[in-house]
């Protein structure tokens, strides 16, 4: 026999191969097992090309190690049918471990299958030799080299099942997995090419005809390294694609989860809103149909509420409805519906037996309302009122029911708050009033009801006629004059309110020119402007225009606000007032003493005037604390350099008081009553 000899290079590299063959075949593993659809595919057959040419190197890398003192070449069509089964066989070992499942009975199936591919390839590489006489093997060590093949196989099958997914220290796990997997390879293919044995005078029938073994060892192993490099980075490359899309697409999830949430729920509360109260209605409504029973809508305000905005800030009332929420959740079953669905205004469905059941829930809640509240250092107490309406027997849909509930939470706040009213039909006429004036005051302005009425603005100190404070009235057709407080709640809570002030403040100002076209060009005019037109966005816009279509200087136009709404959103008030200001507009504070206002945010608030409330006013004579209070509001206007109007003046003695403390200007029903353009002093009647 011939004495064969091996390159201990080529050996360990045949060594090396078979382990980055290994690791690759890991790593392709997992690729294949994440990827879906018509990638899975593209994966598979890279990874099998990939494997397959590793493999296959391996096995010719460690023919080429081998050596026979006799010339040696390769058939070129038996070695690309040796790399085709590593190829087919590679595939196979791929698509077994991808699938979600790896029984017993089918890893024992696809061990002896990929063993005996991989065999298979292995004599087929020793058949390209071409060697006459033919090779002999050693019939143990062949079955032994089988058995070894068979086995790895087995054992790379299961490793690559388990190691499939991402797991912690996945790629240390691999690269382990890929050594003993590289190693039982090499260990079947030497053992193999131990059981080969060639008798003296054997020749090699490929050398000379066929490929040169030596002139191709350089060439297979950087070709196989490079495939193999490349479907490695490949694979890392999308896998972090695959991580970074994932890892977007929770983010997004997460985003859509949250947008989804803050478009069904309210944002400071996190109950649920008007358009998920709109869904519960429907669905409670529906199951009412399905079987008969009864639940109950019950509509809760709060009193008290605006006082602590008032008099705390927005901040404090914030804080104060979150724990009501809070409360409403513990005083109610987790199967009904909370909704936040105004400022201060919940509505409840409830599911209810009999209809005192709804009276027992009204009553829990209204006792956990009325417990003492701790925010933000304050102990605040508050109550709620609350009007109950029942499905079916009060109404057969949601906005009657609604209707209906509000009405009855009217009549439970009329009787004196902090209780609960079922409604009753008589109450109907009330809702049903509530609503005709909603709707006639959608035709007001269009019907010319709307009036302005003009208070005179006297000058304290010399009692001159300064000017005049435009109050709206509106001259209704059934009901005749009606005062703000009977309608502007109502324009405020259907949106009226801002063509409502557009009106208003036009008309002042036009009623502005006239009286400066007749002869009184130091007038100015004071107009009010509620919340909700302050903060809408087209109010600068509307009160520039007004200003121009009339002419009339900005310097003339007193803008009147509120305490608490200028403190609401201070950053946002201030930006509003900056833009009026620059325009050349005067800012009043209006009610002044009566809100919550920080002297860090005042003195930032370009104001022109403090207003006194009237309250304060009223018992000046006879309260020595009213009477400090408006010492130390008229002080505080001169250091800040404001001008003071004291407003509600109704006696000479009141009168005397403010002007001896230094009042700018005074207004009052003593100075005059507000009235009529026409009757206005100290001008010719104008005309409309």
């Amino acid at each position: 026999m011939i004495s064969p000899s091996y390159d201990a290079l080529l050996v360990l590299f045949s060594l090396l191969v078979a382990i980055l063959a290994s690791y690759t075949a890991l790593d392709m593993a997992g690729r294949i097992a994440t990827a879906r659809g018509r990638h899975a595919h593209v994966w598979l057959a890279g990874g099998a090309v990939a494997m397959g040419l590793g493999i296959w190197s391996m096995h010719f890398v460690g023919m080429l190690a081998f050596r026979l003192p006799i010339p040696l070449g390769y058939d070129p069509a038996i070695t690309a049918w040796s790399l085709l089964i590593a190829i087919v066989a590679s595939a196979f070992a791929l698509r077994l471990v991808c699938q979600e499942h790896l029984p017993r009975r089918r890893l024992a199936l696809g061990a002896l299958v990929l063993g005996a591919a991989v065999a298979s390839m292995h004599y087929t590489g020793m058949a390209a030799l071409r060697m006459q006489p033919a090779i002999h093997y050693v019939p143990w060590l062949f079955v032994l080299s089988i058995v070894i093949a068979v086995v790895a196989s087995g054992a790379a099958l299961w490793i690559a099942f388990r190691l499939r997914r991402n797991m912690p220290r996945i790629h240390q796990l691999r690269m382990g997995a890929a050594v003993v997997m590289g190693g039982a390879i090499a260990a079947m293919h030497y053992t193999g090419m131990a059981a080969a044995e060639f008798p003296l005078g054997s020749v090699c029938g490929a050398a000379g005809r066929g490929m040169d073994g030596g002139a191709l060892a350089l060439p297979i192993l950087v070709i196989t390294v490079c495939v193999l490099a490349v479907a490695l980075v490949t694979s890392v490359l999308d896998m972090r694609l695959e991580m970074r899309t994932a890892v977007l697409a929770k983010a997004l999830g997460v985003a859509n989860e949250e947008l989804q949430f803050l478009a069904l729920h309210d944002k400071l509360t996190h109950l649920p809103n008007r358009a998920l109260l709109d869904d519960r209605f429907e669905q409670a409504i529906q199951a009412n149909v399905r079987h008969p029973g009864a639940f109950a809508v019950l509509f809760v305000d709060l009193d008290g509420f605006k006082g602590v905005n008032d008099t705390y800030g927005h901040h404090v009332g914030d804080a104060l409805l979150v724990e009501i929420a809070n409360r409403l959740r513990a005083a109610v079953r987790s199967e009904d519906t909370i909704s936040r669905v105004g400022g201060d205004e919940f509505v409840l469905l409830v599911r209810v037996e009999e209809p005192e059941d709804a009276g027992v829930i009204a009553e829990a809640v209204l006792e956990t309302l009325r417990e003492t509240v701790q925010v933000a250092g304050h102990v605040l107490h508050v109550s709620g009122s609350i009007g109950i309406a029942l499905h079916p027997a009060d109404g057969q849909d949601q906005d009657t029911l609604m209707t209906n509930a509000d009405a009855a939470m009217y009549h439970a706040k009329a009787s004196g708050r902090n209780a609960y009213c079922f409604f009753e039909r008589s109450m109907n006429h009330q809702a049903r009033a509530q609503q005709t004036l909603i709707q006639d005051l959608r035709g007001a302005q269009r019907n010319g009801q709307l009036q302005l009425h003009y208070q005179p603005k006297f000058s304290a100190s010399e009692n001159t006629l300064m000017g005049a404070e435009a109050l709206l009235r509106w001259n209704h057709p059934v009901h005749g004059m009606l005062m703000p407080d009977q309608f502007i709640t109502l324009a405020e809570k259907t949106g009226a309110i801002v063509p409502i002030g557009a009106w208003v403040l036009d008309e002042a100002c036009r009623q502005l020119a006239v009286w400066h076209a007749a002869g009184r060009p130091e007038w100015t005019m004071a107009v009010n402007l509620s919340a909700l037109q302050f903060c809408h966005v087209g109010m600068v816009d509307s009160v520039a225009q007004a200003l121009a279509r009339h002419a009339v200087p900005a310097g003339c136009l007193t803008l009147e606000i509120t305490e608490s709404t200028a403190m609401r959103d201070v950053e946002a008030s201030l930006a509003i007032l900056t833009q009026l200001d620059d325009m050349g507009v005067r800012i009043a504070i209006d009610d002044f003493g009566t809100g919550y206002s920080s002297l860090l945010h005042l003195k930032r608030i370009p104001a022109s005037e403090l207003k006194i409330d009237r309250g304060f006013v009223r018992d000046l004579a006879e309260d020595t604390e009213d009477a400090a209070i408006v010492s130390a509001i008229v002080a505080l206007g001169r250091t800040l350099n404001l001008k003071v109007v004291a407003e509600g003046v109704e006696t000479t003695a009141q009168q005397a008081f403010l002007a001896g403390l230094g009042c700018d200007a005074l207004q009052g029903y003593l100075l005059g009553k507000p009235m009529p353009a026409s009757q206005f002093p100290g001008v010719p009647a104008a005309g409309h």
